[in-house]
């Protein structure tokens, strides 16, 4: 899956309510797509596809995860539009919201599903449902992963991203606290950017998820991860000596004891006391 964490929130036990993040070719997604529908409760759970993270084409791309969960067994997955013509929180798609097993967001733009859904009565039931639906699935691929935890990287790039002001950040929909996704996170060398995020906000984990490789949270705390590639995880609650407060735009950024770590399929991490394991 691409960098993006199929973000399967799951509970310890049962079918587990589930996160998970992957890339946003269709091709490359099915494996993941099909993790999914093993997560069901049962093949006609309802399944709502949001695209909202898309400038362009939104009805494709929903068209073509619909026709590739009906694939593998799911015949109740839709589209479930969300633009500017039609609101997040019209009462039509507030009463599928409440019958979904699972709501998967696709790729695009992080900036634009925030634009769309921050604030919003969908936000909010969303991320009730989340906590306190033990069945219930909410996952994403690439920017639909990456908008999701409390807070996103919405820009940056190269070696300008360890410059003061070389990345932008901001609020995500907040389903799990003090935590970065980024995706596509070794392919598009985006090392620097999570770097400078974690001297800017310590008390955040920071998980760089590469190509084909996502995670899969249950219970809100453990991520167990999956798939070909692997798991970057940054850690700044030792982090000291950072430059960032008191640096001018384009200067270079510092700081010491940033932990990191690297992390392949099967191995977990618990995203509160921040401890790995090798075995899920």
């Amino acid at each position: 899956m691409n960098s993006f964490l199929p973000l399967c929130h799951a509970p310890t036990a049962r079918r587990p309510s589930s996160r998970h993040a992957r890339r946003p070719r269709r091709r490359d997604d099915d494996a993941m797509l099909a993790l999914l529908g093993e997560l069901l409760p049962t093949p006609n759970t309802p399944v709502e596809i949001v695209t909202a993270a898309s400038w362009t084409n939104a009805a494709m791309t929903g068209a073509a995860y619909e026709r590739s969960f009906h694939e593998l067994g799911c015949p109740t997955a839709r589209h479930l539009p969300v633009s500017e013509h039609q609101p997040a929180d019209a009462p039509a798609t507030l009463r599928r919201l409440a019958k979904a097993g699972l709501v998967f967001f696709s790729g695009g733009d992080q900036e634009r599903l925030l634009q769309l859904l921050a604030g919003t009565e969908f936000a909010r039931q969303l991320r009730q449902r989340f906590y306190d639906d033990e069945t219930f699935i909410v996952a994403g691929t690439s920017a639909g992963a990456a908008g999701l935890p409390e807070q996103m990287i919405i820009d940056g790039y190269g070696w300008r991203s360890l410059r003061k002001g070389g990345i932008k950040t901001g609020p995500g929909l907040n389903l799990l606290p003090r935590l970065f996704i980024d995706q596509h996170f070794a392919e598009r060398g985006r090392f620097g950017r999570l770097a400078h995020a974690l001297l800017a906000h310590p008390a955040c984990l920071g998980l760089g998820l590469a190509e084909e490789t996502g995670i899969i949270i249950r219970g809100g705390r453990y991520a167990t991860v999956f798939g070909d590639g692997v798991a970057t995880v940054m850690d700044g609650r030792e982090v000291h000596g950072t430059n960032v407060g008191r640096i001018g735009r384009g200067e270079p950024v510092s700081g010491q004891d940033l932990r990191l770590h690297l992390l392949v399929a099967g191995q977990q991490l618990d995203l509160i006391s921040h401890e790995i394991s090798n075995s899920a």
